[in-house]
């Protein structure tokens, strides 16, 4: 039952500082005004109210909108934590803490302001590698990464272990 516990705590520490950085960028950086800090000539702060999910697909256009889309990534969120229940390996229960972390966080925006916070702008001159994300994004995103990696990995193990099969000996 450990496990699972590491996924909690990776949850909880991901929702805390994605709900803090958020606070952060809407009260004492008053970011929404200001619109945009450059921090490096390659990062910004940069304002975004995203009423969509990832790569802004399933824009939230009326408040009924808002809600479907709250209870389809709460959904998800509620996928992920029975999965993170079942898992033992303590390694995918904290990616999968991390995709559950994130999620929550960016539920709360959406539930509280009708729209998730985005603020981290990767830039190289115009191109932009991705859209402006916030941490929770980036939790998620590295999670799920995670996971796929162990999958593959896990697989290579399982495909190079001698098969024993199991019957009456010849």
């Amino acid at each position: 039952m450990r496990a699972p516990l590491i996924g909690f705590a990776v949850a909880a520490i991901t929702f805390i500082a994605d709900q803090a950085v958020k606070w952060a960028m809407l009260g004492p950086l008053n970011l929404r005004d200001i619109g945009q800090i450059t921090l490096l000539p390659i990062f910004n702060f940069t304002f975004t109210e995203n009423t969509g999910v990832s790569l802004g697909l399933l824009n939230a256009g009326s408040d009924t909108q808002r809600w479907l889309l709250v209870a389809l990534t709460a959904a998800i969120a509620i996928t992920v934590l029975v999965w993170m229940l079942r898992e033992r390996h303590a390694g995918d229960t904290a990616a999968l803490g991390l995709v559950l972390g994130g999620a929550l966080g960016n539920i709360r925006d959406r539930m509280t302001l009708g729209y998730v916070v985005d603020y981290a702008d990767l830039h190289f001159g115009s191109f932009r590698p991705f859209l402006i994300f916030n941490l929770a994004d980036a939790a998620i995103t590295i999670g799920v990464l995670i996971i796929l990696a162990r999958s593959f990995l896990s697989r290579e193990k399982r495909a190079n272990m001698p098969v024993l099969e199991s019957g009456p000996e010849n």
